[in-house]
C-alpha cells in the first residue's frame, strides 16, 4: 500500500508542475504583452492596495513631475556592463505623491553626485518605464543598512523612510532606454526573466512514480520460496 501511496504522490507533482509550466507560460506572454504596450499613468493611490504578485509588475507606465536629485539612493547593481550602482531618484508627480524612478546605470567611478551631475535634469520631466515591486531586506546575504548608506535591493518603504519621502507610491519605475544628457544615468537595462524549469520537474516526478511502480510489479511478480513445513527435523544419515 505505501508503494502504491508513494506513485499516487508522484504522479500528483508531476501534474501539478504541468499546471505551473502552463501559468508560468501564460505569464510570461502577458509580461510581454505589458512591456510592448503602448504607456498607460502610473498607479495612483486608490491602485496601490491591488499591486501585488507577478500580475502586477512590468506593466509600460508613464508619469511627469520633477526629480529631488539631492535625495537619490545608489543600490548596487551588476549589470552586462559590469558592477556598479542604480540611481533611484524620487520624482514628485503632478499628481501630488512621490515616486522612486530608478533612473537608470552608473559605473563605480560615477558614484559622486557630481559625476553625473550632466544627467540631472531641471524642471518638469515625463519619464516612461516599466513599474517594478519592491524588493524588501536586501540581497543575497547583505542586509540593507539605510544608516549606513548601504543598499543591495531597492526597498522602497525602508528607502522613502530614510529619504523622508511621505505617501511615496509603494513600488518603482525602471527608466526606459532614452538617453539622458551627460550619457549617465544609463536607463532600459531591466533584466525581464523567469525561471521555467516546471517542465524538467515534472519529468522526473514522473519518472519516479514509473521507477516506483516498477518496482511494485516486480516485487509482486518476484517468485517465492516455499516455506519448510513446521516441526520437520534434518534426516541423520544411515549410520
Amino acid at each position: 500500500m505505501a508503494g502504491l501511496a508513494l506513485v499516487g504522490v508522484f504522479l500528483g507533482l508531476g501534474t501539478w508542475q504541468v499546471e505551473r509550466r502552463a501559468w508560468k507560460l501564460d505569464l510570461i506572454d502577458r509580461v510581454a504583452a505589458r512591456i510592448h504596450a503602448d504607456p498607460v499613468a502610473a498607479p495612483g493611490p486608490e491602485e496601490w492596495a491591488g499591486l501585488t504578485g507577478p500580475s502586477a509588475e512590468y506593466r509600460r507606465v508613464r508619469l511627469t513631475g520633477r526629480f529631488a536629485h539631492d535625495r537619490a539612493t545608489l543600490v548596487q547593481a551588476v549589470t552586462e556592463r559590469g558592477g556598479g550602482f542604480w540611481v533611484l531618484v524620487p520624482l514628485n508627480t503632478e499628481r501630488g505623491f512621490p515616486v522612486l524612478v530608478n533612473r537608470g546605470f552608473v559605473p563605480t567611478e560615477a558614484r559622486d553626485r557630481s559625476a553625473r551631475a550632466a544627467g540631472e535634469p531641471e524642471g518638469e520631466v515625463t519619464v516612461t518605464g516599466l513599474l517594478r515591486l519592491s524588493e524588501p531586506g536586501g540581497g543575497f546575504l547583505r542586509r540593507n543598512d539605510p544608516g549606513a548608506g548601504r543598499w543591495y535591493s531597492r526597498d522602497v518603504a525602508a528607502i522613502a523612510a530614510a529619504r523622508n519621502l511621505s505617501d511615496a507610491a509603494p513600488y518603482f519605475v525602471d527608466a526606459d532606454a532614452t538617453p539622458n544628457r551627460g550619457g549617465l544615468p544609463v536607463g532600459g537595462l531591466t533584466v525581464v526573466a523567469f525561471h521555467n524549469n516546471h517542465l524538467v520537474y515534472a519529468l522526473t516526478w514522473y519518472a519516479l512514480a514509473l521507477m516506483t511502480a516498477g518496482a511494485l510489479v516486480y516485487a509482486l511478480r518476484r517468485p517465492r520460496s516455499a516455506p519448510e513445513a513446521k516441526g520437520s527435523q534434518p534426516r541423520s544419515p544411515a549410520s
